[in-house]
């Protein structure tokens, strides 16, 4: 449903994430957006991600470093930056309003001054909803999962949300739930007291235990 009259502002974006609605546009060149509200609902729990034997070796074995929120613009538009994106003006501009709030975050894989994978999404309570990851090189955005899946481990979130399920996702640990179970998850989230920037940096090793750990 387009909704043209209606102004992508960042307090009408916090109002949907938090509805469990999220927008999307046709095309980069669409001025318009819909709102989506998934039957079926993709997420990453966050006790259940998975790391192959591929991407730890990845992990320990490509040069990278882990940075947060040091180029957030940069990682939307290298997300965008494909044949086709639903990431139009009005939605790249209002996340820079909402990372400047402190609402929204990137995490970022470097290999010295090249930024070589990231992802980006939305903090509101204990659920980050995660918009859209890249990778200019094998293996960088499951990197970028790997570290942002670690920091919301540890900074208390309970809810991992990437609005559909992919093939590459399920790989990953990615699940569907239906919209009423998301929707529970999501109230109960909101409440909580997490933090995307509190927890220090990890390195490769402290991921890879931790995830061990867990599995």
């Amino acid at each position: 449903m387009k909704d043209p009259g209606a102004p992508l502002d960042p307090a009408l974006m916090l109002q949907a994430y938090a509805a469990g609605i999220f927008p999307m546009a046709e095309s980069r060149d669409d001025p318009e957006v819909f709102w989506v509200d998934p039957r079926r609902r993709g997420i990453i729990p966050l006790d259940g991600f998975r790391i192959s034997r591929s991407l730890a070796r990845s992990l320990r074995r490509v040069p990278h470093q882990v940075r947060i929120n040091t180029a957030f613009a940069e990682v939307m538009e290298a997300c965008a930056d494909r044949a086709e994106t639903w990431i139009n003006p009005p939605i790249f501009t209002t996340f820079q309003r909402l990372h400047a709030t402190g609402h929204a975050h990137s995490l970022e894989i470097w290999d010295g001054a090249a930024l070589i994978g990231g992802v980006y999404g939305l903090a509101l309570g204990g659920a980050f909803c995660g918009e859209s990851m890249f990778s200019r090189r094998t293996d960088a955005s499951k990197m970028a999962l790997a570290y942002l899946v670690d920091r919301l481990n540890l900074g208390g979130f309970t809810l991992f949300d990437t609005q559909f399920l992919t093939d590459h996702l399920a790989s990953l640990g990615g699940v569907e739930i239906t919209r009423a179970t998301y929707r529970a998850r999501l109230r109960r989230a909101l409440d909580l007291p997490a933090s995307f920037t509190a927890p220090p940096l990890a390195d490769a090793q402290s991921v890879l235990q931790r995830n061990s750990q867990m599995s």
